[in-house]
């Protein structure tokens, strides 16, 4: 793994946009960044996909176990929730996509640091733009990236269970969130499904129906929504939505792994790990990384080096935390840079590289396209 510097492509601005890519540019700095590039081995993207789908598997396997034990209390989910998430489990209602984050220096194994099971992003980044990059500067290249092809094939799966229209939904004027729902969206038409927009904003509720409608009082019976779970628990509406027979995407049960309550309990389950940093829901003494349950985004995270506070983010998030072990970031050029590995219908297919002059990773983080030798 290194990195390496080249010439952005000539109108680079309009290609990636061309892909659906719009936000390039964000607050007037770049944040696709194609003027240098990250290479990897195959050896090393074997080592990224076995951490993930082994990851994967034990946080599957860590539902089970918290639904089993009734751990509910540790995830601050309330109690009228709680049947109903034990309830889609049970059902083994689909998951769609979710990232891994991981510390990786390409010489030991990668390190998670959280998941990103709920409402990932960067994923036109991953999918679309950093292929049609490799495509150009080297039309023979090799990327691992399978991830359009993944989704497609997933919402095959999911239709042959519920061949239902499918409304998609993000927050109004955010539009990074629209665009990586509209990509979405594109997969799921070209796999066959009847689909429609709309602002999670418009989402409404009809007591004749019983039922969650959009603005022409169409029922939703299958909704993708780019909103997080915690935060649909508390809208006015939300005591109706274990009621309104609506299919989520990502479902119910997901609304565990999406909490960063799954790092110390992880850790508890799978002490051993070479792919897990030791974790706590305690302050320990070693240098560690607290993190708000919920928090997004890299905001609220408080580096903690010998017994202080070396750096620390704002943003909208509090308590309660975990703490994790402190894992120092590779530093390429003084850059430090993150992966996510996604994966689509329970398989590892493809990875995105973000970096930033700190070592924490935020929303305006720059996004390094990658290529395997």
């Amino acid at each position: 793994m290194f990195r390496y510097t080249l010439e952005p492509r000539p109108n680079w601005q309009k290609r990636v946009e061309a892909q659906g890519l719009m936000f390039h540019t964000l607050h007037g700095e770049k944040y696709w960044d194609e003027s240098a590039a990250y290479q990897f081995t195959a050896q090393e993207v074997d080592n990224i996909e076995l951490a993930t789908n082994t990851l994967h598997q034990m946080c599957l396997d860590l539902v089970q176990e918290v639904i089993d034990e009734k751990r509910f209390d540790l995830f601050f989910i309330p109690e009228q929730f709680r049947p109903w998430i034990i309830q889609s489990w049970e059902a083994s209602e689909p998951s769609l996509y979710g990232r891994f984050d991981f510390a990786y220096d390409g010489n030991g194994p990668p390190k998670m640091l959280e998941y990103n099971a709920d409402t990932p992003t960067g994923l036109v980044e991953a999918a679309v733009a950093q292929w049609y990059w490799l495509k150009d500067i080297d039309e023979r290249g090799d990327q691992f990236n399978s991830i359009h092809e993944r989704l497609i094939n997933a919402w095959k799966g999911i239709r042959a269970r519920w061949d239902l229209p499918v409304h998609f939904a993000a927050l109004g004027g955010v539009p990074e969130d629209y665009i990586t729902v509209e990509y979405l969206r594109d997969t799921a038409i070209q796999a066959g499904f009847e689909t429609k927009y709309l602002d999670v904003e418009q989402i409404g509720w009809s007591d004749a129906m019983v039922r969650f409608v959009d603005m022409s009082g169409n029922p939703i019976r299958t909704l993708f929504k780019l909103y997080p779970w915690e935060w649909m628990l508390r809208e006015g509406f939300g005591p109706r939505i274990p009621t309104s027979r609506t299919h989520f995407l990502e479902p119910p049960w997901k609304m565990l792994l999406s909490c960063k309550s799954i790092l110390p309990l992880l850790y508890e389950k799978y002490p051993d790990s070479p792919f897990l940093l030791p974790a706590w829901f305690e302050p320990p003494r070693c240098d560690h990384v607290r993190k708000p349950l919920h928090a997004r985004e890299g905001s609220n995270i408080q580096v903690v080096q010998g017994g202080q506070v070396r750096m620390e983010t704002g943003g909208p998030y509090e308590g309660p935390y975990i703490y994790q072990q402190f894992a120092p970031l590779r530093s390429f050029d003084d850059r430090y840079a993150i992966l996510g590995s996604w994966v689509v219908d329970g398989v590892s297919c493809g990875m995105g590289v973000r970096e930033d002059d700190t070592p924490i990773t935020t929303n305006l983080s720059r996004f390094i396209p990658h290529q395997m030798v």
